[in-house]
């Protein structure tokens, strides 16, 4: 064992850097529209499938399940409304910031949840579009920490150049970050 004298001294945190002061860019406009959109036409099948099963000739629902129907149809309404109203008001609150040295990213409509990532700890990053994002020119960047096998967290609802310019920023920064 070393006789060496180990130091863990209080940090003060005056001065120090906020994230609660970063200037946070928004998303897409896209993105909440695209939510809503997809919602609104899942909402709508479903809605659709069990009118069609309600009038359909061919094979009678049984009794204990027409009891039922109506309670099947106001739930999928009010999810589907939930889920509108949700992005509605949550997806602008999502919002992004690169800094220097770290990523940022925050989210929630009545719990606020901020993720930090250091640049120097990103191990790699991925630009992921689904057929509806291409459609409608965005895209989601993924950044994953060292060590880790999921994605350490997302930014959604980028345009897809804002995604593509994000990542090289990074990869070019994660260098310099390191050798500085």
């Amino acid at each position: 064992m070393s006789n060496e004298i180990v130091s863990n001294q209080q940090v003060e945190l005056l001065g120090t850097c906020n994230v609660e002061d970063m200037k946070l860019q928004a998303l897409s406009p896209k993105y909440r529209t695209l939510n809503i959109i997809v919602s609104l036409v899942i909402g709508f099948v479903i809605i659709g499938i069990l009118v069609l099963l309600a009038v359909q000739p061919f094979i009678s629902m049984p009794e204990k399940y027409l009891n039922y129907y109506h309670i099947v149809v106001f739930a999928v309404v009010f999810l589907t409304l939930w889920s509108v109203l949700y992005s509605f008001f949550a997806d602008p609150k999502k919002q992004y910031a690169l800094r220097e040295f770290d990523v940022h990213f925050q989210s929630g409509l009545l719990f606020f949840r901020t993720v930090s990532q250091p640049i120097m700890r990103i191990q790699h990053i991925e630009i992921e579009r689904g057929p509806l994002e291409r459609s409608a020119g965005l895209a989601t960047l993924q950044v994953f920490s060292a060590g880790g096998a999921h994605h350490t967290f997302e930014i959604p609802g980028l345009t897809y150049e804002k995604a593509i310019e994000l990542r090289q920023f990074i990869l070019n920064h994660k260098d310099v970050s390191q050798n500085g």
